[in-house]
């Protein structure tokens, strides 16, 4: 299997701390919950894998669901462990190899194992643990992060005093990006998100289904809303809110625009 020291040492650093009540964070966990809460029915098991320091985990608890929470990063578990207002059991791990019983699970979430498994071969070892540890009924909801997403976002503040763009090694990256789907953090950029692998939508649900999930939905997260400006003060106010989510929602399956979110999500059941 890959070794994955990088991510590793990225998000054992703290890197989620934070990272989902700020800026486009706050969108992209108010959608993510709202996709993932169609799939809840009644008193689920759910596992988190990849879950960092809790927050989707926390939620879930908090609803009701029994959420055991599974992170490659031992910081990130004790800060879950530490800050966590739900009950839930927290543990570490590696979404390719999973100290769990087969079929003990009612949902499986994987909202970042999948992008930061820069080999195809890991990432379908990581489905089929998935897979292994759902029940014959299981739902899978799997996050993918747009092979786009870098190149859009920095066209979006070009000239604006963020000119990434003028620079070779960043437009090396956004190359590689493009052309291949494997983001590589430059070393001149070290608080940029670690070694990834970016997906189109396409080339995610061909892994889930190549794992062996029949798909239910997918459905861009944050859609187009990443270019409004100061979206985290608009989403503040609920009547903007209310607007911006409109939009959102009525284009989250349209395939044409996909990519253009920064996030999607894959929903799929056991076949």
């Amino acid at each position: 299997m890959e070794r994955i020291d990088e991510v590793y040492e990225f998000y054992n650093g703290g890197a989620e701390i934070g990272r989902l009540e700020r800026g486009l964070g706050v969108v992209e966990f108010d959608r993510s919950k709202e996709i993932i809460g169609r799939y809840l029915v009644g008193t689920m098991s759910i596992c988190d894998i990849g879950g960092g320091i809790g927050m989707y985990s926390d939620w879930l608890a908090g609803l009701g669901h029994d959420v055991t929470l599974v992170e490659l990063a031992p910081t990130a578990v004790q800060y879950a462990e530490e800050h966590m207002t739900s009950s839930y059991r927290a543990m570490v791990g590696d979404a390719r190899e999973l100290d769990l019983p087969d079929k003990s699970f009612d949902m499986v979430l994987l909202m970042g194992p999948l992008y930061h498994l820069m080999n195809r071969e890991d990432r379908l070892i990581a489905l089929s643990e998935a897979r292994r540890v759902l029940k014959s009924s299981g739902i899978l909801i799997a996050a993918g992060i747009s092979k786009f997403s870098s190149a859009t976002w920095a066209l979006s503040v070009y000239g604006n005093g963020v000119d990434f763009i003028d620079d070779d090694i960043y437009m090396d990256m956004l190359r590689e990006e493009i052309g291949s789907g494997r983001h590589i953090r430059p070393e001149k950029y070290p608080y940029i998100l670690s070694n990834a692998y970016f997906h189109t939508i396409d080339g995610l649900r061909s892994e889930v289904e190549d794992a062996g999930f029949e798909i239910s939905e997918s459905v861009a997260v944050e859609g187009c809303s990443w270019i409004t400006p100061d979206i985290a003060q608009k989403w503040s106010d609920g009547n903007r809110r209310s607007r911006i989510l409109e939009l959102i929602r009525a284009t989250e399956h349209e395939e044409t625009l996909m990519g253009m979110s920064p996030h999607f999500l894959v929903c799929a059941r056991m076949r």
